[in-house]
């Protein structure tokens, strides 16, 4: 087994759709990015690239490369996906959690495991999902963000 962990934040603005896991969700705004902000699948990225001694996610995607500007996160993850497995490792387990004041994400707890797991090849019962307020402590002059945090293990798929 190895074990990753990472975490992501990215600034809610007007004027973009919000995705978390890859799945869109009901909101005002949007997080800002090169990619499409989706700091859930960033984090797992992240996590899963560390575990399996890959260099990081902005190594791999920079984001001054046009090609990655406004790319769904899904497109990335697989491409890491593809990467651990070359190096001889599978998911076996993911916990994320998210840290914001708005939006109420636990209305979407079950679709973004849902998603995750189509997107990992696990089942569901082995994605954690689940979000904390912030408190309002993540507030900086009236810019609201979404941070997350992701643990996830990977095993030998030998």
């Amino acid at each position: 087994m190895r074990f990753g962990f990472s975490f992501d934040l990215h600034r809610l603005v007007e004027g973009r759709p919000l995705k978390l896991c890859g799945v869109e969700i009901s909101f005002e705004k949007g997080l800002f990015g090169h990619s499409d902000g989706d700091v859930g699948l960033h984090a797992l990225i992240d996590a899963m690239l560390s575990a399996a001694g890959l260099p990081d996610i902005g190594s791999l995607f920079p984001d001054k490369d046009p090609k990655y500007k406004n790319i769904d996160s899904t497109e990335l993850l697989k491409q890491a996906l593809s990467r651990i497995k070359e190096k001889g490792y599978a998911v076996h387990q993911i916990d994320l959690t998210f840290v914001c004041d708005r939006p109420k994400l636990s209305p979407y707890y079950e679709l973004m495991k849902t998603r995750i797991a189509e997107l990992t090849g696990i089942s569901p019962f082995d994605v954690g999902i689940k979000a904390r307020s912030a408190e309002g402590l993540l507030l900086e002059e009236n810019k609201e963000i979404i941070a997350c945090f992701c643990l996830v293990v990977l095993k030998n798929s030998h």
